[in-house]
Formats: C-alpha cells, structure tokens, sequence
C-alpha cells in the first residue's frame, strides 16, 4: 500500500493539485488549507463541510500529516524541550522560551548539521538528512503552546539555508494568508552565512536575519566555522551591505564568547569595524560548555565591558539571557545522538 501524503507543509498550490487529482470541486483546495492551518485538525474525517464521499476519496492518499512529540522536558526556568521521530525514524528536538507576554519556539530544520561548528553539539553528531516543511510545520503545531506562539526562531538543529527549498516553502505557509498569516517580523532565520542561498532568503523572504559570526577575525573564525572556508565572512558582509536594513527587516549577528579567546576589546573594535554602517544588533552569548571541547565560557565583566564598548560605537549591543541549559536546551546544546544510542 503506497505511503499516504502529508497535507500539513502543502502550499495553496499544492492544494489546488490535491483536489484536481481526487476530482474535488477546485473550491475545495481552499476549504482543505483552512482546516488544516486555521481550524488546526489533526485528521481528515474532521473537515464537515467536505462531502463524506470526498472525504473517503481523500483519506485513500492522505492525511493531515500532525503527530505528537515523543516527550517533553521542562526546565527550572520554564523553557521547555520537544523531542520529536521524524518520518525515516530520526530524531530532532525543539524549544520553547516564554518570556513576559512572549511564546518563542526554536524549530529544527534539518536532523543534525552538516556546518561542524567546534562549540555545537548539534555539529557534532553529523548530518542525517533535511526536514521536509510538513517535519519542521508540525514542531510548530503540535507543542502544548502551539496556539499560544507569539515568534519563531529557526535557531535550532540544522544549517537553514542549508535546506532552503523546505524553509522557503514552510516560510510561505507561515505568511500566507492561507496559512498562519503571521506577519515575517515574528520570524527569525539564523545562519552561519550560507551566501548562495542567503541571496536567495533575503530576495524572496522578509523574515528577520540573524548570522553566526562569533568572531571577526578570518583565521580564527575558521579554526571554530569550517563554514567560514566556503562562505567567508568578508563575503557575507559584502552581501549584507547592498540591502537596506534601516526599514521593517531587522539584522542582528550572534557571537558566543568564549574566554581569553574572542572576548577582549581588541575583537569588540575588529567586530564595530566591520559592521560600521550598517543598521543591526549584536546579540552577545554566553557559551554552554559541551562534552570534549576545550573552550570556556566569558566571564560577565568581560562580556559586559565587550557590550559597553560595542555600544558606545554605535552598535546596538545586548547580552542574550541564558534558558534551559539544565534540560541541554540552551543555544549549541540540541544533540538527538543520546537518543541513536538508546535505539540500537
């Protein structure tokens, strides 16, 4: 019996050719993207204004494509962490920080990451495939807050851009008035500056920007970023400064500190250097020391003296609380590869 389709990470699109293919009225494309983005239905059998005929006739293909998180964990700080089965039985983890009045989930994008960050623990169990939008929508849909969602992050497993084709398309539904119709201001794609498709993201999306570039120097970038030998930050920088970055879309670049490494004030004057005149912020991140990496984390005087210092040259500077490392869900802490083991 063949695998039945997803219908959860479809685009209008991709409706219109679901209903011409099961001979359904072409209205009906519209009436299957409400049920599922809008009235948030997790089977076929609950769209009542489809006739029982259509219904039957649908369910022999697809279905909704929604399926629940295999467990949850809850941190001192309220953070909370989703582990989730993909379909080829892999494993990929989400977050969600509530702050204030704000719900953020920080979503996967692919299983693992190809980048090898030397401070990520997501790099260091390799790359093991590409979410498909239905894989990445679904963390979205089936956490306990999912209604209550204020922002989303794409900060979690995976190189986005690395995956552009899945994210562009989840990027739509997320905006489209078919879909969450969230406005792009409430999205975050974070990258280490994957410049091809970076041109790409910043073309045909209006989401919010965040680039990995932890530190300012080539040599040194390299030697944590072996991103950094495709996709040189000189390069990136020279992309970034032919948009304009002083209306809705904001820009802002994540740098873990780690001590006596990247956090003297040498490294904060090379940093307001290379980002003169252009508008963004510079999220400051404490680093969560990891298994067998011989890094350590910035002392607070340090990353405060770093902030003052970018600051008072113009650079809008914060320093990025710390959430849920007691549960390994703070930034470069996702790692699904205790769960590969208890699977073997």
């Amino acid at each position: 019996m063949a695998e039945k389709k997803h219908l959860l990470g479809m685009t209008m699109e991709d409706f219109y050719s679901v209903v011409g293919e099961c001979g359904l009225p072409r209205f009906a494309a519209k009436q299957l993207a409400d049920w599922v983005y809008k009235k948030r239905i997790t089977s076929i059998e609950e769209m009542t204004n489809i006739s029982l005929a259509n219904r039957t006739i649908l369910a022999e293909k697809y279905d909704v494509g929604r399926y629940n998180p295999l467990e949850f964990q809850e941190s001192v700080d309220g953070t909370v962490k989703y582990l989730f089965k993909t379909e080829n039985d892999k494993l990929i983890e989400a977050v969600m920080i509530p702050e204030d009045d704000r719900a953020t989930l920080c979503v996967s994008s692919q299983v693992g990451c190809k980048m090898n960050c030397l401070f990520c623990m997501t790099g260091k169990q390799g790359f093991n495939g590409n979410l498909t939008a239905n894989e990445i929508l679904n963390q979205l849909y089936s956490v306990r807050e999912a209604e209550k969602l204020t922002n989303v992050v794409f900060m979690g497993m995976g190189e986005p851009l690395d995956n552009y084709e899945q994210l562009k398309k989840t990027l739509e539904i997320m905006t489209a008035d078919y879909g969450l119709a969230w406005s792009p201001k409430r999205i975050t794609v974070s990258t280490t500056g994957v410049t091809p498709k970076l041109k790409r993201f910043l073309d045909e999306s209006n989401a919010h920007l965040a680039i990995s570039i932890h530190s300012p120097e080539k040599e040194q970038r390299l030697s944590i970023m072996p991103a950094e030998k495709a996709f040189p930050i000189e390069g990136v920088m020279d992309l970034l400064r032919q948009y304009d970055w002083t209306k809705q879309r904001r820009l802002s670049f994540e740098y873990i500190m780690f001590d006596n490494f990247n956090d003297s004030l040498v490294y904060a004057k090379e940093l307001a250097q290379i980002l003169r005149g252009i508008e963004c912020r510079v999220n400051l991140i404490r680093f969560h020391a990891i298994p067998n990496v011989d890094l350590k984390t910035s002392t607070k005087e340090k990353m405060e003296a770093f902030r003052d210092f970018l600051t008072s040259k113009g650079v809008t500077s914060t320093i990025r609380a710390s959430r849920g490392e007691d549960i390994f869900a703070a930034c470069g802490m996702l790692s699904t590869m205790k769960g590969k083991k208890n699977e073997k």
